[in-house]
């Protein structure tokens, strides 16, 4: 009997285990490997993504959108936090070292929450236990909860209440309300690609919705298996950009003038609207505009979404009489002391033997006069001869176009219109001269004006002072004067302001424009009456209101600061509404910067720098040169001053010395204005709150008194 190797048998099953083992052992490495590497499938999503979604969640950082400023620093536009509370009641909400993440008190957290919240204990106790009682993770408080305030929330927060936690809600605020509105425009929140966000639709929320809005952000932290965030877990934060801070031209006070005459305006002549724009005559900047019908832009309440400024396009009237004779005058053809025959003037048409005749507002005339007369008494005739004797067709257009007109600004605002100024035959150019059967924009005009306030040099209008990173504070754009070149000569700004002088300033039988005239005031401009075109009907309207009434002007006239553009369409009665509104808002203006002083040639004082010299022997330098002067503390020494030295300032004017031992006694504010009593608190270094614009009628700190509390300081127009 032959015998069986048994250690055989054993070593040839062992290499088969071996192998075997061998074998899933790879193919286990290759499926390893195949998992680690390869982004496959599971239902209907990648691997990855399943992986990400399971354990960790990724939220979006909402950036704050910028603010928008005045000139002087007071908000226009600003987001405002909203929280709603809500509080965790899962006991799973522990932390790898045991830390409490939910509610476990609910007596003492009612209590506490009502405190803060002015509730009633009970109520939210109940919320609190009808949610533990059903298990629920975490719960609201309904309106108890809601739209609380962000020192609300801080407040809560101090109380270290174990559990609670609040969701953040942003909206967009207006603090003035119905101030500057087609300027600032309104924003919505709209939802993109499942995120809520503040988008502008109007004004510079819309024309700069990307600088305000910012960038978002994310974070990324680990989640349990609810799919809630895992307390003091792992996390990735990639911050939100917040978005920029704009800042406006605008001078409040300034705005609030026009507001208020724009507003009285609309409210005597029930026009369809009523337009002031007030513009920085040596810069171009806007300080003011207002327009009505306006909205507020907190709850847009708006019957149109076309901003005057620069979506208005109408046929202006005589107000382009200015720049008709500024052309003929910069030809170096015109003769003021020329006669022509006024009244009217026929035409002869260049298509067929048919005739038209065109007249002066005064339909008789006044006879054979001079063209510079003709100009004081806003005739039709002269600009009609001067287009066909002194220039021609191609040589007022060409004007025009120089001037700004039939183009756009580049104004910082959506949709601005071009305008229209083609003409072709003799009576077109004749019409065009006197502002009819063209088209313009008041900001055109702004522009255009800006030649004359400069010595033909013409400027480029703007709004946006400066923009300013929100988080750096660094200054990333800085609006300024833009000189679009010279457009007249020396010679020919100097006859136009003389002409436009004798529209206001001149014989009051003859001036069209003497109802805008005021003793002590230098103010220049021309007036502006222009038919209203029905394009459905296809003819002018010709009713006794169908007109648009403007004004073109400047002041002072010898060296003009202010320019000033306004128009009224429609008023009730056909009367011109504009000359009590440009009236108010002159004298206001005048008096807020002082320029009355300066067009009664009052002296000028060179402000020096008087740190560490004596306050008594500055104070008796500038008052002998009657200059205002307040001292802030008892010291004998001024450790700062405003305004700052090499600042030219005129007689009146106020100087501050803060000395050496600044007590805090309470200065008297009343009658002072903006500017000045907000000069005055910076250097007191003191917490204070403004309320309105203007000039000072109320403070809650009585004049003498120690400040010891938060000051209160309240304005109002007062002329």
């Amino acid at each position: 009997m032959k015998k069986v190797n048994k250690n055989n048998d054993r070593f040839h099953v062992s290499n088969i285990v071996i192998f075997v083992t061998f074998f899933l052992f790879v193919v286990l490495m290759v499926r390893l490997c195949y998992l680690c590497l390869v982004d496959y499938k599971v239902g209907d999503s990648k691997i990855s993504l399943f992986i990400k979604n399971r354990n960790t969640e990724e939220e979006v950082l909402i950036p704050t959108r910028g603010t928008i400023y005045d000139k002087d620093g007071e908000t226009l536009a600003v987001d405002v936090s909203s929280y709603t509370l809500l509080a965790y009641l899962s006991e799973k909400r522990v932390d790898a070292k045991g830390n409490k993440n939910y509610v476990e008190d609910i007596d003492g957290t009612s209590i506490k929450l009502a405190k803060m919240l002015n509730a009633d204990a009970d109520e939210i106790k109940k919320i609190l236990q009808n949610g533990k009682d059903n298990n629920k993770y975490q719960v609201e408080f309904g309106n108890i909860g809601k739209g609380i305030t962000e020192i609300t929330k801080e407040e809560i927060e101090s109380l270290n209440i174990q559990g609670i936690d609040f969701i953040k809600d942003i909206k967009r605020y207006y603090p003035n309300g119905d101030f500057a509105s087609y300027i600032l425009g309104y924003t919505i929140n709209k939802d993109i690609d499942g995120i809520n966000r503040i988008i502008g639709e109007l004004g510079i929320e819309e024309y700069y919705d990307d600088m305000l809005s910012g960038k978002l952000g994310y974070v990324t932290y680990e989640k349990d298996k609810y799919g809630y965030k895992i307390a003091n877990g792992r996390e990735y934060v990639e911050p939100a950009k917040n978005g920029s801070d704009i800042y406006l031209t605008i001078d409040s006070n300034i705005e609030l003038f026009a507001e208020n005459a724009v507003k009285k305006a609309q409210e005597e002549s029930d026009a369809e609207w009523v337009l002031l724009i007030v513009a920085d005559a040596k810069t171009g900047a806007i300080l003011g505009y207002s327009s009505t019908p306006s909205f507020d832009p907190n709850i847009r309440n708006m019957t149109s979404y076309i901003d005057p400024l620069v979506g208005y396009s109408y046929e202006p009237g005589s107000t382009m009489k200015i720049f008709s004779y500024m052309c003929a005058i910069d030809s170096g053809r015109y003769r003021g002391d020329d006669t022509y025959e006024s009244g009217s003037k026929t035409y002869t048409s260049e298509i067929d033997d048919s005739t038209v005749t065109i007249s002066d507002w005064n339909k008789k005339g006044w006879g054979r006069i001079s063209y510079d007369k003709g100009f004081a008494l806003s005739s039709n005739i002269a600009v009609a001869n001067l287009v066909e004797t002194t220039i021609n067709r191609n040589e007022l257009k060409a004007c025009y176009e120089k001037y700004g007109f039939g183009s756009s600004t580049g104004f910082t605002l959506e949709r601005e219109e071009k305008g229209d100024i083609d003409f072709k035959y003799q009576v077109e150019t004749a019409t065009a001269g006197y502002g009819q059967g063209i088209n313009t924009t008041p900001i055109q005009h702004i522009k255009a004006l800006t030649s004359i306030a400069n010595n033909g040099e013409m400027l480029k209008p703007y709004v946006i002072d400066k923009i300013v990173d929100s988080d750096t504070k660094e200054e990333i754009f800085t609006g300024k004067k833009t000189s679009l070149g010279t457009v007249a000569s020396s010679d020919t700004i100097n006859k136009i302001k003389e002409l436009m002088r004798s529209v206001i300033n001149g014989d009051s039988s003859i001036a069209t424009g003497y109802a805008y005239y005021m003793d002590g005031y230098d103010l220049i401009g021309k007036t502006g009456t222009a038919q209203i075109f029905d394009y459905k009907k296809g003819k002018y309207m010709m009713g006794n209101s169908d007109y648009i009434y403007s004004f073109s002007g400047m002041f002072p006239g010898n060296d003009p600061e202010i320019i000033l553009y306004a128009a009224v369409r429609r008023p009730k009665d056909g009367y011109n509404y504009i000359a009590p509104m440009i009236r108010e808002v002159e004298q206001n203006i005048t008096k807020y910067l002082n320029i009355t002083e300066k067009v009664k040639d009052k002296e000028e004082v060179l402000i020096e720098a008087y740190y560490n010299k004596n306050v008594i022997d500055i104070k008796n330098l500038l008052e002998s040169k009657n200059i205002r002067v307040m001292v802030l503390g008892d010291g004998d020494r001024i450790i700062d001053q405003y305004p700052k030295s090499s600042t030219t300032i005129y007689e009146d004017d106020l100087v501050i010395l803060k000395t050496n031992r600044l007590d805090n006694i309470m200065p008297n504010l009343i009658g002072l204005s903006y500017k000045e009593a907000n000069n005055i608190l910076k250097l007191m270094d003191i917490e204070y709150t403004t309320f309105g614009n203007g000039y000072v009628y109320e403070q809650n700190i009585e004049p003498g008194s120690i400040v010891d509390t938060s000051l209160e300081v309240k304005f109002k127009s007062k002329y």
